[in-house]
């Protein structure tokens, strides 16, 4: 830092005594770039505080996401819809109300607030919940289901895993801490791929499954979030200046149509707190690779508001948190039609 100010000192003498103008090259992330996608195969998903932000953006953007994935969330609402506080939503299950979070998710589509909930009616749904999970009751996972029940016009579009023994995080084939214990990734070992059996759900039971020894061969890219925030700056709303996004090998060249599926760390598990580790290693990449889906991954920070860098599924960045106007699903909203093009 000393260093570029000492040039930009240096630079403005010599603009100064010569009267030249020097213009050198932003050293920021690039913008997101557009590539071939499917705009009927968009999906979304998240872990944790990630797991209800996907769940507030499939609501809010049913007319243009086709599925969901959700470990360890809870329903749409839930801490803004019934009263109820964040330990309540995720340590008490036998306190959420389903019929109230169905009506007051109705009402807001009745008023414009999100997308019309019919639109969800063939959307495939997967929900996962780990048996020794400590943040999240594993019967949130069922309360989810009674959710989804209600809004599907088909209950095979359900697909649940909530017989996993494991802690909070997200269930890998090979990486991260053992399964059944704390880990400060949020990454287990499970011997379980969630990202492929999930996404495997989502696109219709096709997808080429990877192996342990699937590699990441297209590019891991960042991009600049600022773009995505037209009146102010990320960090106003608890938001990163930096994103990634994931271009399997098939996209790169922009002449293959691939799909786009949206993933959401969970709290403390964005680039802020362990860099690039939940983008690379909790799964998703590999199944891209082989199946041609672009993986996008916002990312927020940690704020005054939000210690420990989570998305906002209670309020902290405003009432419209959970709509279609909220500031970081406006944002997420802006990333996806910036993919698509």
């Amino acid at each position: 830092m000393r260093q570029l100010t000492q040039l930009g000192l240096l630079v403005h003498a010599i603009t100064v005594q010569t009267g030249y103008c020097f213009f050198f090259p932003s050293f920021g992330p690039p913008s997101l770039e557009s590539y071939n996608v499917d705009e009927n195969a968009v999906s979304v998903s998240g872990l944790s505080s990630g797991a209800s932000m996907a769940v507030q953006f499939h609501a809010a953007f049913s007319s243009r996401v086709m599925g969901l994935g959700v470990m360890a969330g809870v329903p749409y609402g839930c801490a803004g819809l019934t009263g109820m506080t964040i330990p309540l939503c995720t340590l008490s299950p036998s306190l959420i109300n389903t019929q109230v979070l169905i009506s007051g998710t109705e009402s807001a589509a009745v008023i414009g607030a999100i997308d019309n909930t019919n639109n969800t009616a063939n959307d495939k749904i997967f929900i996962y919940n780990g048996l020794s999970d400590s943040v999240v009751n594993s019967d949130v996972g069922q309360k989810l289901v009674e959710f989804y029940q209600h809004f599907t016009s088909n209950q095979g579009n359900i697909m649940t895993k909530l017989d996993l023994d494991a802690e909070h995080g997200v269930p890998t084939l090979q990486y991260g801490g053992p399964c059944t214990s704390f880990n400060p990734q949020y990454l287990l070992n499970c011997n379980y791929w969630t990202a492929y059996h999930m996404l495997n759900h989502i696109y219709g039971g096709q997808l080429q499954e990877p192996t342990a020894s699937t590699t990441q061969s297209g590019q891991f890219l960042q991009f600049d979030q600022s773009d995505m925030f037209h009146l102010s700056t990320p960090g106003m709303y608890s938001m990163d200046t930096i994103g990634y996004i994931y271009v399997p090998s098939g996209c790169a060249d922009k002449t293959t149509e691939c799909k786009l599926h949206i993933a959401f760390h969970g709290c403390q598990q964005g680039r802020y707190f362990i860099g690039n580790t939940f983008a690379r290693h909790a799964g998703y990449n590999e199944v891209g690779e082989l199946n041609n889906i672009l993986i996008l991954y916002p990312q927020v920070i940690s704020s005054l508001t939000n210690p420990l860098g989570c998305w906002d599924w209670w309020g902290y960045t405003g009432i419209y948190y959970r709509t279609q106007y909220g500031f970081q699903m406006t944002a997420v909203r802006r990333m996806m039609e910036a993919v698509i093009g």
